[in-house]
This record gives structure tokens, sequence and C-alpha cells, in this order.
């Protein structure tokens, strides 16, 4: 499974991870990256594109907020 994370720090300024044909692709403002993934998710701050269920593995297995806390930290 492939995984594409992008953070949002501004319009037009976005830090991404993974490849452009992933099969989930989750975008989240940095304001809210370094938050539980799932529960932004529930209030609608981290979107996703893709395929839900592997999104709800990542979301499980933790590797999302990993990913997301590495890249809201951008020096």
């Amino acid at each position: 499974m492939s995984v594409q994370y992008r953070v949002a720090y501004g319009k037009k300024d976005e830090v991404v991870e993974g490849p452009d044909d992933a099969d989930v692709v989750i975008s989240v403002p940095v304001a809210d990256a370094t938050a539980d993934p799932a529960v932004a998710f529930m209030q609608g701050r981290l979107k996703a594109a893709g395929h839900t269920g592997r999104l709800f593995e990542l979301l499980r297995s933790g590797e999302a907020a990993v990913a997301l806390s590495r890249l809201a930290s951008r020096p």
C-alpha cells in the first residue's frame, strides 16, 4: 500500500511525502498535524482520498500520526 501525506503550512505552501499515484492521500493543516489523526479525521480537519479501509489501518497502526508529526516539524 502506498500513502502520500500532505501537511499544509499555508496557501501554496505544503510539505508532501509519498508518491503521486498513492492508494491513500492524507491532507491536514499544520495546526492539526500533531493532534491524533483519527480525531482530526472524525472532526473533518484531516482529509483523505482513496481506499477508506486502508486509511483506517494507517490510523489504527499509528503510522499516520508519526508521519504527520514528522512533516509538521520542518525546520
